[in-house]
């Protein structure tokens, strides 16, 4: 399967740098050139993806919402 088109406009290109497995759900870090990326998803979608450090994924970033803070 390969994606042809997708209508989610944050992108981000990287490499899996940590994946910590939980029993129903885990964390993956994907390592970009705009920093660490942070997914949470299903440890069966880990599975069935064969998602391990050093594959190269895309994050898709999809939110209804964003939240600034002042620093």
């Amino acid at each position: 399967m390969s994606i042809q088109s997708i209508n989610v406009r944050n992108q981000f290109r990287g490499k899996i740098k940590e994946i910590i497995e939980g029993s129903v759900v885990s964390e993956v870090d994907v390592d970009t050139p705009h920093g660490i990326v942070t997914s949470v998803i299903t440890t069966r979608s880990i599975r069935e993806l064969g998602l391990k450090p050093g594959v190269e994924v895309l994050a898709l970033v999809k939110a209804t919402e964003v939240s600034i803070a002042k620093i």
